[in-house]
């Protein structure tokens, strides 16, 4: 347990950084595109990087998420904090159907085995 006065710290910078960007509410299951300042020397640039949420970590602050995609047939994992600054933007872009918090087992999957269902949406 944190200590009360790191709690308030956390809750200030995550009101701070609330404010500045827009955090969807996405779930392990989702696909997302993740933009990410990334500087070369002197130059930035922002990287999009798109995919499949494994795992999310909420812990305040800390607070995580894990994207897997496959590129040329070779699985690629990129852990990205919820609330870095780098981080300046997330979209999800379809909802998937899991009934687990954590997606691990798809590491070992290969093709249409590793696919997840779309959540469809009920009209009422």
């Amino acid at each position: 347990m944190k200590p009360l006065i790191i709690q308030e710290i956390d809750k200030q910078q995550i009101a701070e950084m609330s404010a500045i960007k827009q955090i969807p509410d996405f779930r392990p299951g989702d696909n997302v595109r993740v933009s990410v300042l990334i500087s070369e020397g002197d130059k930035k640039r922002t990287q999009i990087f798109e995919g499949l949420v494994i795992a999310k970590k909420n812990s305040s602050i800390t607070s995580s998420f894990i994207v897997r995609k496959v590129t040329g047939g070779e699985g690629v994992e990129r852990r990205f904090m919820i609330y870095s600054p780098l981080v300046t933007n997330i979209e999800v872009i379809r909802r998937g159907d899991v009934s687990r918090a954590k997606l691990y087992y798809i590491r070992d999957r290969k093709g249409k085995s590793a696919r997840i269902k779309e959540k469809m949406h009920h009209a009422k």
